[in-house]
C-alpha cells in the first residue's frame, strides 16, 4: 500500500493477532427475531439445514422483494420522466416515491439530496469523478483508511492517477484505525491541515464490525472540508442519520440491505451541489448543451444518466418497508445481541484470535460483523469446512486492499434471520475443528 502513502508514511496498524479482551457476555442465546422471520426468505426456508452468515457481502431477499420485482417486471414497461402518456407518468411516481421514501430513512432535507447508481462502487466513484475532478487543485489532500473497503480507497488512487495526466498532484494521507477498529480521530486532526478538501470514512467497517461517526472532528477541521461516508453496512442494521454524521456524501448499496444487486444510493448534501459536476452526461442526466458547453446541472438528475434501474428502485422501496415494519431499532438490537453472544462464545475456543474490532471493546457494541483467525489453519480450508456444515460465512481477502495484514481471515456477518441458536451450533462446530486441528 505505500503506493497509496504519497511520502507520509505507512498508516499504523493494529497488529493482528493482539491481546484479547476479558469475555463480557455469555449464557443462553438471544431470541429477538431470527426464527420469526427467517421463513419470509424464500431461500433460508428452502434450505432449513443452511446457517447463512455472510450477509456482509449480500442480504438475503424477503419475499416482499420478489414479490415487488415480478410485479414491476410483470406490468408494462415505461421510461420514467420520458413521456406524457399514463405509463411514463406511473414509472415517473414510483421513482419519485421511492427517491422520498429514501430521504425520509436516511433523514435528509429532500428527495433531490438522494441519488441513484448501480451501487456504492459507483456512488464513491461519483463522488471522486464529479466532485473531485471538478473541485481538487495541485497539493490538495484527500484523508482516508488504507483498511477500508477496496471500493473506499481505489477510487481515490484513481481520481490521483487521472489528476496527475494534467499536471495537477493530489496527496492521499493515509490515517491509522484503532485497536476497536475505528478511526483514529486524533491521528486525523493531526493529519488535517489547509489543504485538506475531504475525509474518507467508513460506518460500520466491512471485517472489524466497528463503527465510526468521526464526531470528535466536529467543530474542529475548517469548512473546506467535506466528510465522505460508506454506510453500506450499517444502511438496515442500525438507524441511519446522515445530518447527524454532518456528512456530505454517503453511499450504501440496496443488495446489502435486503433489496437485489445493481442499485445503490448516494446521498450529496445540498451544499455540495454547486461543486458537483456531471458524472453521466446523457439522456436523462437533466444537462443541456450551450454553445458547446454542458450546462445547468439540476440535482438529483445531474450525477445519474440513462434509463434508471426501475425494478431494482422498487425493491428498494419494498425492502425499506419490510425493514420500517419490522423496525430499525429492534433489528440494530437484534444485531448487538447476537455479536455480544457470539464474541463471548468464540473466547471460549482454543486458538482463535479474535481480529481488532468490537471484540476488543469493553463492552462491545456488535453491529452483526465478527472477525477470526484459528491457528495454523488457512482460512480458506476453515471456510470450506464450515460449509460442510451448512454454515456459509466468509473467508479470505474480505475485500480489503492487497497489504492490509488481515488477507488470511473468517468473518461472520448477521442480520436478522439469524438466531442465538444458530450461533450456538456454530460456536460448538467450529470448537471441534479447532480441537481437530
Amino acid at each position: 500500500m505505500t503506493g497509496l502513502m504519497h511520502g507520509h508514511g505507512r498508516a499504523a496498524l493494529p497488529p493482528p493477532g493482539a491481546a484479547r479482551c476479558r469475555a463480557s457476555d455469555g449464557g443462553e442465546p438471544p431470541g429477538l427475531l431470527g426464527a420469526l422471520v427467517r421463513d419470509q426468505f424464500p431461500a433460508l426456508a428452502a434450505e432449513p439445514g443452511v446457517v447463512y452468515l455472510d450477509s456482509a457481502a449480500t442480504t438475503q431477499k424477503p419475499q416482499c422483494v420478489i414479490d415487488a420485482v415480478t410485479a414491476e417486471l410483470g406490468v408494462v414497461a415505461a421510461n420514467p420522466g420520458r413521456g406524457a402518456y399514463p405509463w411514463a407518468s406511473r414509472a415517473a411516481r414510483r421513482l419519485a416515491e421511492v427517491r422520498e421514501q429514501v430521504a425520509r430513512f436516511i433523514g435528509v432535507q429532500g428527495p433531490d439530496e438522494v441519488v441513484f447508481l448501480p451501487g456504492a462502487t459507483a456512488g464513491l466513484n461519483a463522488v471522486a469523478m464529479s466532485w473531485g475532478l471538478a473541485n481538487l487543485a495541485d497539493g490538495d489532500e484527500i484523508l482516508f483508511s488504507p483498511l477500508d473497503h477496496s471500493s473506499t480507497v481505489y477510487p481515490w488512487l484513481n481520481l490521483r492517477q487521472i489528476l496527475a495526466r494534467s499536471g495537477t498532484r493530489i496527496m492521499l494521507v493515509p490515517y491509522s484505525v484503532s485497536a476497536t477498529g475505528e478511526a483514529d480521530t486524533a491521528d486525523i486532526l493531526s493529519k488535517v491541515s489547509p489543504r485538506t478538501r475531504l475525509i474518507v470514512a467508513t460506518h460500520v467497517h466491512s471485517l472489524f464490525g466497528s463503527m465510526t461517526t468521526l464526531e470528535e472532528l466536529r467543530g474542529r477541521i475548517g469548512a473546506q472540508v467535506r466528510l465522505c461516508f460508506d454506510c453500506t453496512q450499517s444502511a438496515g442494521h442500525v438507524p441511519l442519520d446522515v445530518a447527524g454524521l454532518d456528512a456530505d456524501f454517503v453511499v450504501f448499496s440496496a443488495h446489502k440491505m435486503f433489496g437485489i444487486p445493481g442499485t445503490g444510493v448516494l446521498y450529496a448534501r445540498r451544499r455540495v451541489h454547486p461543486e458537483l459536476a456531471p458524472f453521466l452526461p446523457g439522456g436523462g442526466s437533466a444537462v443541456r448543451l450551450d454553445e458547446g458547453r454542458l450546462q445547468g446541472l439540476r440535482m438529483p438528475e445531474g450525477l445519474e444518466g440513462g434509463t434508471l434501474d426501475l425494478p431494482g428502485i422498487t425493491a428498494l422501496g419494498a425492502a425499506l418497508d419490510f425493514i420500517e415494519e419490522l423496525g430499525i431499532g429492534r433489528i440494530a438490537a437484534h444485531g448487538q445481541a447476537l455479536t455480544r453472544f457470539l464474541v463471548a462464545r468464540l473466547r471460549e475456543i482454543p486458538h482463535l484470535t479474535l481480529l481488532p474490532g468490537v471484540a476488543w471493546g469493553r463492552c462491545p457494541a456488535g453491529y452483526g460483523i465478527v472477525s477470526f483467525r484459528l491457528d495454523g489453519v488457512r482460512s480458506d480450508d476453515l471456510g470450506f469446512a464450515l460449509g460442510a456444515h451448512g454454515f456459509y460465512v466468509r473467508a479470505g481477502r474480505h475485500c480489503l486492499p492487497s497489504g492490509s495484514g488481515y488477507e488470511d481471515s473468517v468473518r461472520v456477518s448477521m442480520h436478522v434471520y439469524n438466531s442465538g441458536s444458530e450461533l450456538r451450533r456454530f460456536a460448538d462446530v467450529l470448537s471441534g475443528l479447532a480441537e481437530g486441528a
